[in-house]
């Protein structure tokens, strides 16, 4: 299955198999099948004829059981009653196609697996709605996808497109759905239903793709909220004007980073902290409460840093800020303590 998957551009999540396991489950079946029908038989031993000795004994039975499941069928022992003729018709019969379908099982699956998947795959796209697809499954777009967790969002509404067929492997391993592809082409994002997502991010490993990734994602949808990251800070311009919300600047966030801990190694834990959701403090964004019109952000009792206001990050310093107003959204600062 996870090969055909693959082979369609779509790679869902599933758990894993053992082959030995499949094996035993099929045998199992079988053996079952087998004693259904040896139990058929013994229940009217007298409806059966031994061509060679004329009565059919358990032992017999069983032998013409095991002949007739294989279809081998000597002709040996023969049911010549009624009874035993309407019973082979009703219910012998269907066990031995029943037998015949789990021996050839693999074959079968093999055969409809395509179809299968094909439809596993469309039940899965009419289903995706606002969620998040993520390009880039390398160690940027891991830790994006840890934090969306974090944030309480579910695997099933995250989508990973990635042009390596080994890290869409591991994103499915992971619980993830993935599209095998390159995020700068359309048909690649189509198939993870990016025109319906919520969120794109970008986290490619070069800065150019980055941009194309970026021009080609919003031309598929003017609403998604989109986040890229960048190496270097002069392709940051270029990105935002392919149509990027928030663009970060990887190799400038860990040179000041490093600087910050070198100077204030206190500071550095501090941010760190922030970065790590659900831990010690986190920074939260909400909307103002219609009680919250008209009051100032102190009086929410909570630290507030900043208003968001028409898409402007107001800090708490600014003269703006001083009074909430509806539809405004509040930065603050809120302490995840350990549970008991």
């Amino acid at each position: 299955m996870e090969q055909d998957e693959t082979e369609l551009g779509v790679r869902l999540p599933s758990p894993a198999r053992s082959p030995l396991v499949a094996v035993l489950r099929r045998m199992v079946i079988a053996l079952l099948i087998l004693l259904a029908m040896y139990a058929l038989v013994l229940l009217d031993l007298e409806g059966y004829r031994d061509n060679a000795d004329g009565p059919v004994s358990p032992l017999d039975a069983l032998y013409y059981v095991t002949v007739s499941l294989s279809t081998t069928g000597y002709g040996d022992i023969t049911p010549v009653t009624t009874q035993a003729r309407i019973v082979n018709i009703v219910a012998v019969t269907p066990l031995r196609i029943a037998f015949l379908v789990v021996l050839v099982g693999t074959t079968l699956e093999v055969l409809t697996r395509r179809t299968r998947d094909a439809i596993r795959i469309q039940r899965w796209r009419d289903r995706l709605r606002d969620h998040t697809v993520v390009v880039g499954y390398g160690t940027k777009g891991r830790a994006a996808i840890r934090t969306l967790l974090e944030s309480e969002r579910s695997k099933e509404s995250i989508v990973v497109v990635d042009p390596s067929r080994s890290a869409i492997e591991e994103a499915a391993h992971d619980g993830f759905a993935g599209v095998v592809g390159d995020g700068t082409r359309s048909e690649v994002l189509r198939r993870a239903h990016l025109a319906t997502a919520r969120e794109v991010v970008i986290a490619t490993q070069r800065d150019d793709t980055t941009a194309l990734v970026t021009l080609t994602a919003r031309s598929l949808n003017k609403t998604a909220t989109i986040v890229a990251a960048v190496r270097e800070a002069e392709n940051d311009p270029l990105v935002r004007q392919s149509g990027a919300d928030v663009v970060i600047t990887s190799s400038d966030a860990a040179g000041r980073m490093l600087g910050v801990a070198t100077q204030s190694p206190a500071v550095s834990a501090l941010i760190e902290d922030f970065l790590v959701y659900g831990k010690g403090l986190d920074l939260y964004e909400r909307d103002v409460s219609a009680a919250e019109v008209g009051s100032t952000p102190r009086a929410s009792g909570e630290i507030v840093v900043a208003v968001v206001r028409d898409g402007e990050v107001l800090t708490y310093a600014d003269p703006r800020a001083g009074t909430l107003r509806a539809g405004d959204r509040m930065v603050v600062i809120r302490v995840q303590r350990p549970p008991a």
